[in-house]
């Protein structure tokens, strides 16, 4: 038995100290196990534990005379063999030591051994064993092998406290092995994140409170134009605007309250060109679980912007197509219905004595079809996309119309102010695209206008100089409207991209709204200029050609008495009420709600006068019905009725001298007028031809 040279308690102390120092290297933490056991127990000491391939690894032998230990570790080796044999499972069930003892001057024979026993070297002592201890060691709760302590001595054994001190060691081994595999898993998930760290294509930077990197990998060198090396103690603020500056510490603040946050940005390299990029920071707790670095990754966007933003600006136009195709078929379905309430409406009023209840409700109900009637012409007119019809539109009529949709579209906050003269020249235009453009206009005002303000919208008239303006500009005479905001503004660089398709300052805008005001403008000869300044708010100039003023002509010169009316319309209880309107003026009436067999009356000798005809109907056409019947008459008078707009109707209208559009919703005067104006006076009294 080895003599102790200080108490047990320093020994064990000192054991798990010098463990806790080799505690990166297991091989290491083996041997300084075994030959402590080895100086604290006496005689030899090995260690066999289990490797990754579930079998026993190379054995860790010591034993004081120098010349022992290679015999003891090839005659205790188990090197590749399993742990299914009768020690290890016994071993690894109780946790308990095992303590092994010779009779008399027999050394053990039931020790765990190798398969095949190792040569006896010439001149080199054998050893045998006639006492043994195995502890079994446990990591992590596993049982991963013993150690072993051995004796040669004849009769030797091992006392209770011996044993003890043993299971004590075999602990210490145990939890150094725990430490050790620990940080060995540690260094390699270290090692696995640094190579993800320098293999994606994300830059990666960390960064300290102040926004000074601390990290860096090789992407992120390529991104901001500088060897990462060069980056380590540089403010990412020096890459950024004042704006990205300010947003920077935002959200350094935010991950400091411990908040990850996600954003887009622009980045100026260190050659001052410019990169889109997408940035995502999140918290960093250090040893005292305090958030203090953030990791910061940025990912180039630059080549792939202009792509994804013309995808969502097809898929946003798509959307509007199908919203504009959507929005005329209800509102042409609405002005049929509005049609009916508005007739009979008129008829109820013509019918009962003025002040009396049932007269005031007809004209109350007539009221609101006129407003539902200006909104759902205002809907066709903003949403169609091509209409192909130019009108003459008064600038006092269109700023009157679009006012409603200008505070629809500012909201609250902002306050409108509209300022023109009625002799303003008219100019000539597609409607919807032309309000299209004014309400674009008031929605980018509005978005610089967050915390209120005013938008002030003038026009006058001026005779522009050639070359006034700019080079491809218009000169002569101009109708000059001004729309004037009181916003945030616009950087120079800002101003003079503000009219580029796809540019846009804000990541959700759809980056077409002054694009498309300029293309309306130009399409129609027109010019369009910015002025703006940063806090001092943006003013828009629209220069657009007046239209040639003509006298009204009659579209009769001798306008003739008619008598008989061919009314076609595929909503029966529309055609009824257009009956019932013009009846009592004595017209002789025939109702078709079919197209074709309009055409089969005409074509059988009848002989109208007149035909009131639906635009849009199924199986056939009004203007091809129209055409079908003036192969009989070639001077048939068309008036055509529609829950569209003229220019909602675009190219499948076309209206000759002899021809009108009616626009549903419409009461018995606004039909009877229309039909004098086209027609002449009705008949005096029923024709019986």
């Amino acid at each position: 038995m080895g003599v102790m040279a200080y108490p047990l308690r320093y020994a064990l102390a000192d054991l798990a100290l010098a463990l806790s120092r080799e505690a990166q290297d297991e091989a290491k933490v083996r041997a300084t196990a075994v030959q402590a056991a080895a100086d604290m127990i006496g005689d030899g000491a090995g260690i066999l534990l289990i490797g990754d391939d579930g079998r026993y690894d190379a054995i860790t032998f010591h034993h004081p005379d120098d010349q022992l230990s290679a015999p003891y570790a090839r005659l205790l080796d188990r090197e590749g063999q399993l742990p299914d044999d009768d020690f290890s499972t016994g071993l690894a069930a109780s946790r308990r030591p095992v303590v092994l003892a010779g009779e008399g001057t027999e050394p053990l024979t039931e020790l765990p051994r190798p398969r095949q026993q190792a040569h006896e070297e010439p001149g080199v002592r054998q050893p045998a064993v006639h006492a043994a201890v195995l502890c079994p060691v446990i990591v992590d709760n596993t049982y991963t092998g013993y150690l072993m302590l051995v004796r040669g001595a004849p009769g030797a054994i091992y006392t209770e406290a011996e044993v003890e001190l043993a299971r004590d060691i075999a602990g210490e081994l145990s939890l150094a092995l725990s430490s050790a595999r620990a940080q060995e898993r540690l260094r390699a998930s270290e090692e696995r994140y640094r190579r993800v760290l320098e293999t994606i294509p994300e830059g990666v930077l960390q960064l300290d409170e102040e926004g000074v990197a601390t990290y860096a990998n090789e992407p992120i060198g390529v991104v901001l134009g500088m060897p990462r090396a060069q980056l380590i103690g540089v403010s990412l603020r020096g890459f950024l605007d004042d704006h990205g500056q300010k947003e920077l510490m935002r959200r350094l603040a935010e991950c400091r309250a411990g908040r990850s946050t996600v954003g887009a940005t622009r980045l100026m390299r260190a050659d001052g060109s410019q990169r889109s990029v997408r940035m995502s920071m999140m918290p960093l707790d250090d040893e005292h679980g305090q958030h203090g670095h953030v990791l910061c990754m940025i990912t180039d966007t630059t080549d792939h912007i202009d792509a994804r933003g013309l995808k969502r600006q097809l898929d946003h136009l798509r959307r509007l197509d199908s919203m504009g195709q959507l929005i005329g078929g209800i509102s042409h379905d609405f002005n049929n219905l509005m049609t009916v309430v508005q007739g009979s409406a008129d008829m109820i009023a013509t019918t009962t004595a003025e002040g009396s209840p049932q007269h005031q409700m007809a004209k109350d109900i007539m009221e609101a079809v006129n407003t539902g009637r200006t909104l759902t012409h205002q809907l066709l007119a903003f949403g169609r996309t091509e209409g192909n019809r130019p009108e003459i539109i008064p600038i006092p009529d269109l700023l009157t119309d679009v006012q409603s949709l200008f505070s629809r579209t500012l909201g609250e906050r902002i306050g409108l102010d509209l300022a023109f003269g009625p002799d303003v020249w008219p100019v000539k235009a597609e409607r919807g695209p032309l309000e299209q453009a004014l309400v674009n206009l008031a929605a980018n005002a509005r978005d610089a206008m967050l915390h209120g303000g005013m938008l002030r919208v003038a026009a006058t008239n001026e005779i522009i100089e050639k070359g006034q303006l700019a080079e491809d500009a218009p000169d002569g005479r101009l109708v000059h409207m001004v729309i004037q905001d009181t916003g945030v503004g616009m950087t120079d660089e800002t101003r003079k991209r503000a009219l580029e398709p796809f540019f846009t300052t804000r990541p959700t805008a759809a980056g077409l709204g002054l694009a498309t005001t300029a293309g309306i403008v130009k399409g129609i000869g027109g010019h369009i200029s910015l002025e703006s300044e940063p806090r001092m708010g943006t003013t828009v100039h629209l220069y657009l050609p007046a239209a040639e003023q003509r006298s009204a002509v009659d579209r009769r010169a001798t306008p003739a008495v008619i008598g008989r009316v061919l009314i076609v319309e595929d909503q029966p209880e529309v055609a009824q009420l257009v009956q019932r309107l013009i009846e009592p003026a004595g017209y002789e009436i025939t109702v078709a709600t079919d197209a074709l067999t309009a055409v089969t009356q005409v074509a059988a000798g009848a002989q109208p006068d007149l035909l009131i005809t639906d635009v849009v109907m199924p199986t056939m056409t009004g203007p091809e019905l129209a055409a079908a019947l003036r192969t009989h008459h070639p001077d048939l008078p068309v008036l055509y009725m529609s829950g569209y707009t003229a220019a909602s109707l675009g190219p499948q209208l076309h209206l000759d001298e002899n021809s009108m559009l009616l626009e549903k919703p419409f009461t018995r005067s606004t039909l009877l007028g229309a039909i004098l104006s086209l027609c002449g006076p009705q008949p005096s009294r029923r024709s019986d031809d």
